[in-house]
């Protein structure tokens, strides 16, 4: 497969060119044991069929994606502390999906679940148009070499299935510590129809958001936080 060619149309989600590198980690015994024990209950597994969320979190509350999730720890704390909201995450990094499992069943969080597969293939198949409240993307990978810009997760024509996974007022949060990405990033949110910036330009930080891992080595490089708000008109 060459990851070189060029990319599709929005129409045919099954890209040669991935947002993601598909690194080997080692789990710890703990990730493992988590992984092995709760991921039939806490992971859903990935099929060309739209969930249900009723007969998933049991009730109608509002329901928030996060794509590439890391390792994890910001989303739990997100999760724990806002109950009323259920949360899907989605990551292909496995020690993190570990993680994050050991950290349902250690905070007793009933309203999180997990998918573990590429997240552009899991909003094209699993998730209904015009069907979720909010798209959280922390951090991603900034593919900096300009030859590798195509892989960036926030740029046109997927910013369009974002936007049709949006339910009406529903918001894309997307924060990064590369300044270059979110200037391009900002470009291609705000050339995408039905999207609009709740402010002029970058965003005011979000006091519900948990620091992130990345986020701590962003700043201990110095390097700036940068977050765009985007709500579906």
């Amino acid at each position: 497969m060459n990851s070189e060619n060029p990319e599709p149309s929005s129409n045919n989600l099954r890209r040669e060119v991935k947002t993601y590198v598909l690194r080997i980690g080692r789990m710890t015994a703990a990730q493992e044991k988590a992984y092995n024990e709760l991921s039939p209950s806490w992971c859903i597994p990935f099929e060309n069929k739209k969930l249900n969320f009723v007969d998933i979190f049991g009730n109608t509350n509002p329901i928030v994606i996060e794509i590439g999730f890391g390792m994890g720890d910001a989303t739990a704390e997100i999760a724990q502390a806002n109950p009323d909201i259920n949360y899907l995450g989605i990551e292909v990094h496995r020690p993190g999906v570990g993680k994050l499992l050991n950290e349902i069943k250690k905070r007793e969080l009933k309203n999180l679940y997990i998918i573990e597969h590429d997240a552009l293939e899991v909003l094209e198949d699993m998730i209904g148009d015009n069907s979720i409240n909010g798209i959280h993307i922390f951090f991603p990978d900034p593919w900096p070499k300009k030859r590798h810009h195509k892989r960036r997760m926030v740029q046109r024509p997927r910013t369009d299935l974002f936007a049709r996974k949006l339910a009406s007022d529903g918001y894309l949060y997307f924060v990064t510590d590369i300044i270059e990405y979110a200037e391009f990033a900002l470009e291609e949110l705000n050339q995408t129809v039905g999207l609009k910036n709740k402010y002029d330009g970058f965003a005011e930080p979000q006091s519900w958001r948990s620091q992130t891992k990345f986020e701590r080595k962003g700043m201990a490089a110095d390097r700036k936080i940068t977050e765009l708000y985007f709500v579906k008109q």
